[in-house]
């Protein structure tokens, strides 16, 4: 398949939706090639089953307008950053060739998210190594974006804040996809869990001057070639 500009990996099945859903649209609308790789089946959940994740997974990908989606199969709730699993990773990142890879940030109470965060890391590097019998050609992605999908209450200063004003209904849609994870069994009055996020949004496109908002970290400096974009 042609090579993806960018790459979201997930831990699970909705994180992408979750740190990066209205990034995504905001990509694709721009022409970019967007795939994202989750990295377990997110089950077992209390409301969920694999056959119904892979429902919601679809749906959801339909509405992101995805132009590759795939799932590692590790395991979910014993995810590990070993030698193994970052070899499955680098083969496929040897595959898909991504420019820029959107990881997980590496703080978090989910060590999912931790272990994963780590294994983007480690997999980058070694997607890129020769003489080696893993299939495909080097690849080194030219940067990690880390995207915050994560269960402690942090505040951090990312790095740069996108405006997704133009696609916060349609990440919306997206989420709620996710009826096992987001709706089933949570509070129905308002605000809902699904309120809470938009307000999240709300709160990061205020911050720049914006309708709305997804903050993004990057440990290696952010360059510009202009100014035209900033706020």
């Amino acid at each position: 398949m042609p090579s993806l500009d960018y790459l979201v990996i997930a831990p699970h099945p909705d994180d992408a939706e979750l740190g990066a859903g209205g990034t995504i649209l905001l990509l694709k609308s721009q022409g970019a090639r967007v795939g994202v790789l989750d990295l377990t089946s997110g089950e077992p959940t209390p409301h969920g089953s694999p056959e119904i994740r892979r429902r919601e997974t679809d749906a959801a990908t339909a509405i992101l307008g995805l132009d590759w989606r795939g799932n590692l199969g590790l395991p979910n709730r014993a995810l590990v950053a070993d030698l193994e699993a970052r070899r499955q990773l680098a083969v496929v990142l040897r595959e898909l060739r991504p420019r820029v890879l959107f990881a997980p940030y590496w703080e978090d109470a989910h060590p999912d998210h931790v272990a994963a965060s780590a294994l983007v890391d480690a997999a980058r590097f070694h997607a890129k190594l020769t003489k080696t019998d893993m299939a495909g050609e080097p690849c080194y992605p030219e940067r990690i974006i880390y995207y915050f999908s994560v269960h402690l209450r942090l505040h951090l200063r990312p790095s740069f804040v996108l405006d997704i004003s133009a696609h916060i209904d349609r990440k919306a849609e997206a989420l709620a996809c996710f009826r096992s994870q987001f709706i089933d069994g949570r509070q129905t009055t308002p605000p809902t869990f699904l309120d809470e996020l938009r307000e999240r949004a709300r709160y990061w496109g205020w911050v720049i001057g914006a309708g709305y908002g997804e903050p993004f970290l990057c440990r290696e400096e952010v360059g510009l070639k202009g100014l035209r974009d900033l706020f």
